[in-house]
């Protein structure tokens, strides 16, 4: 079974950025669509952003214009936030839909910490 494991979350300012890291590993044939999804206390969990293996992408209207999701078609994706807001404050998650040889199914990380506060 592939796992997904996510990193880069942290404490930043309000303002700053930082870059979050999804990498798979395990059984996988191919991946296709990736996202990435955030989770706020007390909130529903959330689509944040998502590309697929032709690199076309998805944008919640909270982050258009401030973050950047890409690929390398392999088994990473990224998120790059810039200007962040107390708001973006989640747990921060990684998805994709995998082939394994036999099906596809969906996989999640564990999620990352992302806190925005002065």
């Amino acid at each position: 079974q592939a796992q997904l494991v996510e990193s880069g979350g942290g404490l930043v300012q309000p303002g700053g950025s930082l870059r979050l890291s999804c990498v798979a590993s395990g059984r996988i044939s191919s991946i296709n669509s990736m996202g990435w999804y955030r989770q706020a206390p007390g909130k529903e969990r959330e689509l944040v952003a998502s590309i697929t293996r032709g690199s076309s992408t998805e944008y919640a209207d909270s982050v258009k214009g401030r973050f950047i999701v890409s690929r390398d078609n392999v088994n990473a994706m990224y998120l790059q936030m810039n200007s962040l807001k107390p708001e973006d404050t989640a747990v921060y998650y990684c998805n994709a839909y995998i082939w394994s040889g036999l099906s596809y199914y969906e996989r999640w990380g564990q999620g990352t910490q992302v806190t925005v506060s002065s």
